[in-house]
């Protein structure tokens, strides 16, 4: 499977490309506006038209083009606005102005590619003036042409001055998409931190009075040797008692921290599908309490969501992936849960073998009782991982609803 970076949607907007694929997604973006120049090129191509003006044509719109995209693409590899920048924007429209000026009012649209490249790469303090500067000067060379003084205005004035303005709007939803997306990436570290020092105050807490009671019985007993065993010996009770009750609280306390819950796993695998640009269809049996599913099964069903989504998001490529929960008979006519998580990416590596993460992942529902299944996903190209757990026999209770059977047809979750 192609490995993408986390966090990353598909057209990874404001962002440069870090793939191949996201590379040749942008420049094909970005080609598409170029079928703009199609009425200076037909106007190059036309029966009548001289050597003269095709070759000065071709080659100014040519150098025009390639100075359209060198501002472009730098401006993607996120380089800083410099010299070589300000020489570019310069050169577009003095090349707009003269082609349009001695080629024909169908050159004008050249002025709204200089308007789009300035509202692009220059702060707002300069581009709130050089987009109108932009469109003033079209205006004035579109005036010289008086079989198209009743419409430029709206053919191509406007279009530059709102498109301009527009791409400005874009690069601001850019800057605070990315200021939000390093502010998520500071929450969760934070987080994190906060965690920690919870699982320490904690630990503090639940050993700090029993390690005293141990170090004091421990000198109690030793002063007391060899002329009181019997005294010694019911301190060393003492301590063993105390050992034994301080393991059970520290288990009971990392227990509670590292058991997770489907639901809360269930937040955690949508926001983290929905800032990777995976859109995901959940079962609505994922967010309520299955009966009969005790804690330690649960929280294995818990850590396969978890493996099973970020592997979504780190190698499959997938688009869109379905989070399916379902009650299965055994052949031992024994009842078991069984969580799917299916995608429409690159599908099993080849050949097949599982990783770290999986490996781990099938321990953990082994010791629970429970079984990993991974393969082809059953429709289309994907990668389909099924975690069994078995379930309890725990009768529902009066008027309960037991949890919905799991429908063939893929669930569309706007989440």
């Amino acid at each position: 499977m192609t490995s993408e970076p986390k966090g990353a949607g598909p057209m990874m907007i404001g962002q440069p490309p870090r793939t191949r694929r996201q590379a040749l997604g942008k420049t094909m973006w970005i080609g598409i506006w170029l079928l703009y120049l199609a009425g200076p090129v037909g106007q190059l191509l036309r029966v009548g038209a001289s050597t003269t003006e095709r070759i000065g044509g071709g080659l100014g719109l040519v150098a025009f083009v390639l100075f359209y995209l060198v501002v472009v693409f730098r401006h993607m590899w996120r380089r800083t606005t410099g010299p070589l920048m300000y020489a570019a924007l310069a050169l577009m429209l003095a090349l707009s102005t003269a082609l349009s000026w001695t080629l024909g009012f169908s050159w004008l649209v050249l002025f709204i590619f200089t308007s789009v490249a300035t509202a692009v790469v220059l702060p707002w303090r300069q581009s709130r003036w050089s987009i109108p500067l932009v469109t003033a000067v079209l205006l004035a060379v579109g005036a010289r042409y008086p079989e198209i003084r009743a419409y430029y205005f709206f053919a191509y004035g406007l279009p530059a001055l709102g498109s301009g303005f527009m791409m400005v709007g874009v690069q601001h939803l850019i800057h605070t998409t990315t200021e939000l997306r390093a502010a998520r990436q500071e929450v969760a570290r934070l987080a994190a931190n906060e965690e920690r020092l919870r699982l320490a105050r904690d630990l503090h807490d639940l050993l700090g009075h029993s390690l005293s009671l141990i170090t004091l019985k421990s000198e109690l007993a030793g002063r007391m040797l060899p002329d009181r065993p019997s005294d010694a010996a019911r301190q060393v009770a003492d301590i063993e008692q105390v050992s034994r009750q301080a393991l059970v609280d520290v288990r009971e306390a990392v227990t509670g921290y590292r058991r997770p819950r489907l639901a809360v796993e269930l937040a955690g695998a949508r926001a983290a599908l929905r800032t990777a640009g995976v859109e995901a269809g959940a079962d609505p049996a994922l967010e309520s309490e299955y009966r009969g599913l005790a804690p330690d099964e649960e929280g294995a069903l818990a850590w396969a969501l978890r493996e099973a989504v970020t592997n979504v998001i780190r190698h499959s490529g997938a688009r869109h992936c379905e989070l399916l929960l379902s009650e299965e008979w055994e052949a031992d006519e024994s009842r078991s849960l069984c969580l799917a998580v299916l995608d429409d990416g690159a599908g099993p590596p080849r050949p097949q073998h599982d990783g770290n993460g999986l490996s781990g992942l099938r321990e953990r529902l082994t010791r629970a009782g429970g079984r990993l299944e991974t393969g082809p996903a059953p429709r289309g190209p994907g990668f389909a991982l099924r975690a069994f757990v078995p379930l309890g026999t725990a009768a529902p209770a009066a008027g309960a609803v037991l949890a919905p059977e799991i429908s063939p047809e893929p669930l569309n979750d706007p989440a």
